[in-house]
């Protein structure tokens, strides 16, 4: 029996996300295993989240280092350590260098409260208000040194109510990534992904039923 896909999980903040893909690894619906915590923040609540799913953790603070590449190596060496096969960004507020994204091209993944290409980098819900679109949603994508410019894996659609605020429109994105970012690691862990330029393709056996049941509670 083949080795489980070994990842690797980068953020910053609250860590819904990451809390996300701990349960579904815990409910062996992840596909894989979940190797390491990789924070920018020491403070960050993510970190706790970590500890109390018996995750390690990778914490570091960037102003030790003379440079992005410099800490970027050391995450590198410990990432190749651990035989971490796939990076997923789960709201991960550092720009990456080449010495990651070239590292991991091709698996390496991210996840952005629009659908992409509309609305890139920060404050994208609040971008989609102000445009006045009446359909947002999430987009997942691969890592390609963009802003959110990686091949498209999956996007979920959400219909924006008259007078949505963003508060709310921010509470529905997040409950949608917290069901199709394990959704899709799990996808790429079977081998259902496969990247060819630009077109991501998913297996005919992928299934989207429970995702979409699941989101719309």
């Amino acid at each position: 029996m083949a080795d489980q896909l070994r990842i690797a999980v980068f953020a910053s903040g609250q860590g819904s996300n990451f809390q996300a893909l701990a349960d579904a690894a815990v409910q062996v619906k992840l596909g894989g295993s979940i190797e390491l915590l990789v924070c920018d923040k020491p403070d960050a609540p993510v970190v706790e989240r970590a500890r109390r799913a018996g995750i390690d953790a990778w914490v570091f603070t960037p102003k030790d280092y003379a440079s992005r590449e410099a800490y970027e190596a050391e995450i590198l060496a410990e990432l190749q350590r651990r035989g971490v096969g796939l990076i997923v960004l789960a709201g991960y507020m550092r720009i990456l260098t080449p010495v990651l994204v070239e590292a991991y091209a091709g698996r390496m993944i991210n996840i952005h409260p629009s659908l992409l290409p509309a609305f890139p980098g920060m404050n994208a819900i609040r971008q989609a208000l102000e445009h006045g679109v009446k359909v947002s949603g999430v987009t997942i994508h691969f890592v390609d040194g963009g802003l959110d410019s990686g091949p498209i894996i999956a996007q979920r659609t959400l219909d924006i109510s008259e007078g949505e605020t963003e508060a709310m429109l921010a509470d529905r994105i997040h409950a949608a990534e917290n069901v199709l970012y394990p959704w899709a690691v799990r996808a790429i862990a079977e081998g259902r992904v496969s990247l060819n330029g630009r077109r991501v393709s998913l297996d005919a056996a992928v299934d989207f039923g429970e995702y979409e049941a699941s989101a719309d509670k």
